[in-house]
């Protein structure tokens, strides 16, 4: 029984600093996590999860956007959860035994008997168990410190950061230096300025090609996501955080994938998500249906492209920037007058499509865009309903991105679209639409859209619908 008692004494952990406010839990870290991956923001999750927003803030960039904890296996019930230590702390309170506490709880009387031993406060007088005192020990206990691949091995961090920040060379060895780059401030790529020029090789390319160029040492070895999680986690000590920038999208933070397919466009309506537009518009068999976007050009200047899906006919809006319009010197809250407002845009691309038949005029898919954040106001002037293509999914207006591409040989990037006339603009539409395309059957969009209205002329005859 002496030897017994020792081993019990021995188990019993030495006094630990104070920790101040009770820490959260595992359990509600890993709410939060789940709730990150279902795309909501910190300062959401962190209220969906009953924490303060600063504290999600704070455990999404120490964490680098990369949840710590194994989402798709729910936390592990061999270990006392806090909910449990919580009832133990009130039974014992109530001067009930180990065992009767085992029994209530579901427990072994031995954990139970251990956890009031080695978990209880230590601080005052006597030792008192508390259940975010025991939460708070028990997880100190738990930690498992692994020192970093990149860390214990500096041959292999020095081939990682070269691949990643090496400087360019020409062909005869010279290094470039590139331009002079802003400080780095913990932040995502600077927006229009300069990027270090570097090698930028992609931690997937890193982690392929080091097996061949050290085919037979086992040491170089590294996964993608380990110089991820050494580049956004903090603390990890491997690599510096401002290699961030020399990733390709230069993020400072990771973004879980479920966030850019959030609903937050308030003009976006379910009713205009494209989910919801007519199965017929799919196939092309029916004519009518439209897709449209902006083309941007230099000092907030603007096109609106107007394409037809089955004959890929082309409608250009005019756009001119509106009275007392003052580039980078317009009034921040003041009316929009770069000619692409919301109000300035419905109107515009009333005048346009208001001319056409009802029976070509069957519906419009635009992008995400906040110049679109008119369009009921368009729909009850003109009748044409307006949906709208899901975030980052050009591929759902494949003919109007293709013609995009088409008219940036006539409107390039950078250069001010402003200056055309009308007139000028649909001469380019003319343009497009008198060249024969393949897709056609080396036809003319111009041809395909007057074989569709002669359709609607003859008595009897009606587009499919």
């Amino acid at each position: 029984m002496g030897r017994r008692q020792q081993d019990a004494d021995r188990a019993i952990r030495p006094k630990l600093r104070s920790p101040g406010t009770p820490p959260i839990s595992r359990e509600v870290q890993h709410r939060f996590w789940v709730e990150i991956a279902k795309g909501l923001l910190p300062e959401e999750a962190a209220a969906r999860v009953g924490v303060s927003q600063p504290v999600g803030g704070r455990w999404f960039h120490n964490a680098g956007g990369m949840p710590p904890f194994d989402l798709s296996k729910p936390p592990s019930g061999r270990y006392l959860s806090f909910a449990e230590r919580e009832e133990i702390a009130i039974l014992n309170a109530q001067d009930c035994g180990v065992r009767e506490i085992a029994r209530r709880v579901g427990r072994d009387p031995g954990t139970i008997s251990r956890e009031l031993r080695r978990n209880a406060a230590t601080r005052g007088s006597k030792r008192d168990y508390r259940a975010s005192v025991a939460q708070w020990k028990s997880d100190i206990a738990a930690k498992r410190p692994k020192v970093a691949k990149l860390v214990a091995n500096p041959r292999l961090r020095d081939y990682v950061e070269e691949r990643l920040s090496g400087q360019i060379v020409m062909p005869d060895g010279a290094v470039v230096a590139g331009p002079e780059v802003p400080k780095f401030t913990g932040r995502n790529k600077p927006h229009r300025k300069d990027r270090p020029w570097s090698w930028a090789w992609s931690p997937e390319q890193i982690a392929n090609r080091i097996r061949i160029d050290f085919p037979d040492d086992d040491s170089m070895r590294i996964s993608h996501e380990a110089i991820y999680q050494s580049l956004y986690i903090e603390g990890r000590g491997a690599l510096k955080r401002e290699l961030v920038w020399c990733l390709r999208t230069g993020r400072a933070l990771r973004a879980p994938r479920e966030r850019s397919r959030r609903k937050t466009w308030a003009h976006v309506t379910p009713e205009t998500l494209i989910s919801e537009r007519p199965a017929e518009v799919e196939d092309r068999a029916v004519p009518g249906h439209w897709e449209g976007d902006l083309l941007i050009g230099l000092e907030r200047s603007a096109v609106g492209t107007v394409v037809e899906r089955a004959t890929r006919y082309t409608l250009l809006v005019h756009l001119p920037r509106e009275e007392g319009y003052r580039h980078k010197e317009t009034p921040k809250n003041g009316p929009a007058l770069a000619g692409y407002g919301a109000v300035t845009m419905a109107k515009a691309l009333t005048n346009t499509m208001s001319t056409l038949p009802e029976q070509l005029a069957r519906s419009l898919t635009w992008d995400r865009g906040k110049e679109m954040s008119a369009h009921a106001q368009f729909r009850v002037e003109t009748g044409i309903p307006v949906f709208f293509a899901d975030p980052q999914s050009p591929w759902q207006r494949g003919t109007n991105e293709n013609t995009n591409g088409l008219l940036r040989q006539y409107f390039p990037k950078g250069t001010d679209l402003s200056r055309w006339s009308a007139e000028e603009i649909d001469a380019v539409a003319y343009a497009l639409n008198t060249r024969p395309r393949k897709t056609l059957g080396w036809r003319t969009p111009a041809e395909a859209f007057n074989e569709q209205l002669l359709l609607l002329q003859q008595p009897g005859v009606a587009t499919t619908g």
